[in-house]
């Protein structure tokens, strides 16, 4: 395993895209501050709110300073070079693991990240979602969202599957079917999927898909 940060967030690092948005946070937008990885006295301010995450003096069940410390985590990676120098920068008390950990928090896509500052997703769930990758991320997150899963269930999830098993089917263990979900439509869009589903001899959930494969979705 690379000791380099990833690379594949698109919004700059450490930028406070949804902890500044007031739609998300409220009043709490207000408090939002980013990091620059290519200022050195940004680089500073990250490591010291590093520090205090880490050692507990922030942080603690507010979801919001988790992700700030996540965010400062990254810029330090990305200032710093490695989570190891990341790490040392950081002083006392701050693993490299720790480090890692947050810092691909921070890496989780953007729609992720929006539910973890609503606080509908606990920032320690959000560690395990950002151990796997790709199209599971999004399935294990919703998955949090639509199956209640427990803190202790994401996490055994991403060590199943990190251990080869797929994703579907440790999902399925826990009685959870990837895809399904419970949506309140306004009665005339209701009365509408159903006649074209019942006419058409498929599913509503067939009609709905095929619409949304349609639609041209936000980055």
């Amino acid at each position: 395993m690379t000791d380099e940060p990833g690379a594949d967030r698109r919004s700059p690092v450490g930028e406070p895209v949804v902890r500044a948005d007031p739609e998300i946070t409220g009043e709490r937008a207000a408090e939002a501050i980013g990091f620059d990885p290519d200022d050195p006295e940004s680089v500073a301010e990250a490591a010291a709110v590093v520090n205090r995450f880490a050692t507990g003096d922030v942080g603690g069940d507010d979801h919001v300073l988790m992700l700030r410390g996540a965010a400062a985590c990254a810029a330090l990676v990305r200032g710093t070079g490695s989570y190891k120098r990341a790490a040392e920068r950081a002083g006392d008390g701050v693993s490299v693991s720790f480090i890692r950990k947050w810092a691909r928090v921070h890496d989780l896509p953007q729609a992720i990240r929006r539910h973890v500052a609503r606080g509908e997703i606990p920032p320690t769930a959000a560690k395990h979602i950002a151990r796997v990758g790709g199209t599971d991320r999004y399935l294990l997150a919703w998955a949090v969202l639509d199956g209640d899963l427990t803190v202790r269930d994401v996490r055994s999830i991403a060590s199943n599957v990190n251990e080869g098993a797929p994703l579907e089917t440790a999902l399925a263990d826990r009685g959870i079917t990837p895809g399904r979900i419970t949506l309140d439509l306004p009665i005339d869009a209701y009365v509408a999927l159903r006649r074209n589903a019942s006419m058409r001899n498929e599913d509503p959930g067939s009609i709905a898909g095929a619409a949304l494969e349609a639609f041209e979705p936000d980055a």
